[in-house]
């Protein structure tokens, strides 16, 4: 094969090189462009997206679980306690008197005992142990050696002042659990967020593909007029210098173009992050799939604040914070009174063991003339059948100085409690506002939408007489272009309108607190507490 070139093949035309470095650069941007990723997404689709895979729901979700871990952590103060314990101690000492011992004194003693106690509601405390011992020594003169003991012990506390009652003793109970249903209601608030988040990206996003349609068609109608004017300069019935306003037109709409496309980009982005595509995903091209809706909705005032001070979860947790400082203060005065307690004891002792019989009867004498066996399940038995009982009751009183010359926590929770109470006021009157501003919005949206759909289709007619009047020779190339600007802006307007009616609904969702009920999503109790139903067809 003959790979020499002749000198005319090699002297390729400068131009025509260019030309085909431009074809292969379109072809390559054509495959680049089919090998990118594009993915048709619902709202709907979105917000299952957003809520499953946000990073800040993904970071709330785990405070509910964590305060009902909490709550179940102080209720565990109502489990009964068990307690064991064993002991076994041996000594070895010198006799110090020769009654004792001869040379020296040892003893081996052993102690088990078990018990269990629990709190009940009232304050009070149960207990039941049970306590054996053993003990065994070569001490001179003992009638029972080794000896057992048993002792069955009933023992029962009550507080009548300070921390009396069930509402002391399941203070931190009431608390943990308010806790629980603020941290439920502050995860709520974070998904309300997040709803409307996701309908502001989403809505503004189709707008923004809307508008740069608008734009294109806008590009569309210059060319064409300026296509018409290159003709009919050709052939003369045009002055040369009536071409540079349409010119002019078309470089200013194809900026609009790249400021639109700009602003699609950008949108995307930010709709990107919200519903966390995988980082491989990134640069996926997100097509949403629905069409703002435009159905008029009617609500009184009094109907949206009843439905807003019921479901705000933001209302809901100062609600249950003032709970919890009312809790507060009751306890904190509760702690000013003195600890004056009833105790009462009931215990039955038995004993038993090996029987040493001595000479005439008299240990004095020393001479052992045998032993009786015995173990340690007689003291036991007599422990259990309760053969020898005994009791006591008493009262404690004490009355620290703190209570009487200082009264600061209850002072402070007191104040707290106001707090609570001012703060719960507050945002009561911020819903009003929030509510009476969202239902202007979204009845002033609504009167836009309508005026501006009456302004577009009042531009079209304009347009489309001064085409007329322009292909009769009867207008210019100035008022054209201007009514075509002018129909841009009312299709412009028009979709916005329609969009910020849409978000205006969203938004009025949000204050109300209802946006998890109009988008049917449950909160079930699945890992974290929470899980999400997707909406059935």
């Amino acid at each position: 094969m003959n790979l020499k070139l002749s000198r005319q093949e090699a002297k390729v035309p400068y131009r025509e090189r260019l030309l085909g470095i431009f074809l292969i650069l379109v072809s390559f941007s054509g495959l680049r462009a089919q090998t990118e990723k594009k993915i048709s997404l619902s709202l709907e689709d979105c917000l299952v997206r957003a809520i499953k895979s946000n990073l800040e729901v993904a970071v709330e979700i785990i405070n509910p679980e964590i305060a009902r871990l909490a709550a179940a952590g102080a209720g565990e103060k109502f489990l009964p306690a068990l307690g064991l314990r064993f002991r076994r101690q041996s000594t070895n000492q010198a006799s110090y008197s020769w009654i004792q011992a001869s040379d020296r004194l040892t003893a081996t003693y052993s102690e088990y005992s078990a018990g269990i106690e629990q709190l009940i509601p009232t304050g009070g405390t149960l207990s039941l142990a049970l306590e054996s011992t053993m003990n065994d020594s070569n001490t001179r003169f003992q009638t029972i050696n080794p000896y057992h003991g048993s002792t069955l012990t009933f023992d029962f506390s009550q507080p009548l002042l300070k921390d009396f009652g069930p509402k002391a003793s399941r203070n931190e109970i009431l608390i943990a659990r308010n806790f629980q249903k603020i941290s439920e209601s502050d995860f709520r608030d974070v998904l309300l967020r997040t709803i409307y988040g996701v309908d502001e990206a989403y809505w503004n996003l189709v707008y923004s593909i809307d508008s740069l349609e608008v734009r294109r068609q806008s590009l569309r109608l210059a060319q064409e007029l300026l296509d018409k004017n290159q003709k009919e300069i050709e052939i003369g019935s045009l002055a040369p210098k009536e071409i540079l306003s349409s010119q002019s037109e078309v470089a200013l709409r194809k900026a609009d173009i790249l400021n639109g496309e700009a602003m699609v980009r950008d949108n995307m982005d930010r709709l990107r992050t919200l519903i966390n595509l995988p980082r491989e995903d990134r640069t996926t091209e997100i097509l949403p799939s629905d069409k703002p809706s435009f159905a008029r909705r009617e609500m009184s005032f009094a109907e949206a604040l009843g439905l807003a001070l019921e479901n705000r979860p933001d209302l809901m947790s100062a609600r249950f914070n003032q709970r919890n400082k009312d809790l507060e203060l009751g306890y904190a005065r509760n702690q000013l009174l003195p600890a004056l307690n009833l105790n009462a004891s009931f215990w039955s002792p038995g004993i038993s063991g090996t029987r040493i019989l001595f000479l005439d009867n008299n240990p004095l004498s020393g001479i052992i003339v045998g032993k009786v066996p015995g173990g340690a399940s007689q003291a036991f038995r007599d422990a259990r059948n309760l053969k020898y009982k005994n009791w006591s009751v008493y009262l404690t009183l004490d009355i620290p100085f703190n209570t009487i010359f200082s009264r600061a926590a209850a002072a402070q929770a007191k104040l707290a409690l106001e707090q609570s109470i001012r703060r719960q006021r507050h945002l009561e009157q911020q819903a009003e506002l929030e509510v009476e501003m969202a239902l202007r919005a979204i009845r002033s949206d609504y009167e836009q939408v309508e005026a501006y759909g009456a302004a577009r289709d009042l531009a079209e007619q304009k347009l489309r007489a001064e085409e007329a009047k322009f292909k009769a020779g009867l207008s210019n190339n100035y008022f054209v272009l201007q009514y075509q600007r002018d129909l841009a802006q009312a299709r412009s307007l028009e979709l916005r309108a329609i969009i910020d009616y849409n978000l205006s609904s969203s938004l009025l969702d949000k204050v109300l607190g209802i946006s998890l009920k109009t988008r049917n999503i449950k909160l079930a109790d699945l890992p974290f507490g929470f899980a999400l139903k997707e909406k059935e067809e």
